[in-house]
């Protein structure tokens, strides 16, 4: 089983790309996940084809083939990045890669004491929303707590796919 992961953030150190990594890593015995960047693709503009963009087009392909997709966003003013709301702009316009296939949207939200998982939605035919703190033990690295129950939600969410 392939999935694709879309990084919903341009920043380097995004948590978002780590959790991302961190699910590659962790289950690449299940399916194989390939992650890709969005840093690259021009703000939507409908007056502009979708198809003069390389990395639209690499998207549209990636995602078209793949057999789900996982969506790791950070959260802004309660809402998706502009980043990212462009990009599934551009990817449903003309084109429709989506369509038919399983995504999973991930939200990390984090403060200096508590790492939140808010929200894991699966958009297909049902949703599952969870929320739950959990110890937020250091900047560079999951805890073992965090692992554990990533690696669980990851566990529960695939065998629902």
């Amino acid at each position: 089983m392939k999935f694709v992961g879309l990084v919903g953030s341009n920043y380097d150190q995004s948590y978002n790309r780590k959790l991302l990594e961190f699910i590659r890593r962790q289950f690449k015995i299940k399916f194989e996940l390939e992650v890709l960047e969005i840093d690259e693709v021009p703000m939507f503009n409908q007056d502009e084809k979708w198809d003069e963009s390389f990395q639209l087009r690499l998207l549209n392909n990636k995602i078209t083939r793949a057999d789900g997709v996982i969506i790791a966003t950070p959260e802004h003013n309660h809402t998706i990045s502009a980043g990212l709301k462009s990009v599934l702009e551009w990817l449903s316009y003309e084109v429709h890669p989506f369509e038919s296939k399983p995504v999973m949207i991930v939200v990390l939200l984090t403060t200096t004491k508590v790492l939140l998982v808010p929200k894991f939605t699966f958009v297909r035919f049902w949703m599952l929303q969870v929320s739950m703190p959990i110890p937020f033990q250091g900047t560079n690295s999951f805890s073992e707590k965090r692992k554990k129950l990533l690696t669980q939600m990851a566990t529960s969410s695939t065998k629902e796919l």
